[in-house]
């Protein structure tokens, strides 16, 4: 008796858990994608991915007008050993330069990237925060990276973020 009383109270108890629990879920990049301020980061990102990129082929040109009048030169004859050797040390010195350049306009980018998404980012998490604990969500998840295989239409969230955080 003890013990079918015992699990009649579990069974109650973990019903009555089991539907105090809400659950919703978002798609975080679609809601990103659709933010007029991650549009504008992105254009900025863009700009000065681009003029990087200007300056990068301003050195490449160089150095192949370098590299090609240097082989003139060097086909020609004009040159004694030890010139080539300088010439040649001039040029895997430029070389050198515009691989860390190009590493320069990675990091450059990214941090960019990083400064303008930052406070974004930051603004869509409490939005969530505060909808999930308004809506007294237990969990929102984030279906952009496809975790979840089945969701209740119900309980997307999308629409009442998108209004929250002013996106059409």
């Amino acid at each position: 008796m003890k013990r079918s009383l015992f699990i009649l109270f579990f069974s109650v108890t973990a019903i009555f858990c089991l539907s105090a629990q809400k659950f919703g879920y978002v798609n975080t990049q679609e809601l990103l994608s659709g933010m007029s301020e991650m549009k504008l980061a992105d254009n900025q990102v863009k700009a000065l991915q681009n003029e990087l990129l200007t300056k990068g082929e301003e050195m490449v040109i160089k150095f192949e007008n370098d590299y090609k009048a240097y082989m003139k030169e060097a086909n020609g004859g004009t040159l004694s050993k030890v010139l080539m050797q300088q010439k040649e040390s001039v040029l895997v010195a430029k070389q050198e330069e515009i691989k860390k350049y190009e590493e320069e306009i990675q990091q450059k980018v990214a941090a960019k990237r990083e400064e303008l998404y930052k406070p974004i980012i930051e603004k869509v998490k409490a939005e969530i925060t505060k909808l999930g604990k308004e809506g007294k969500y237990t969990i929102i998840f984030d279906s952009a990276p496809g975790m979840i295989l089945h969701a209740a239409d119900t309980e997307n969230l999308m629409d009442i973020l998108k209004t929250k955080l002013g996106i059409n």
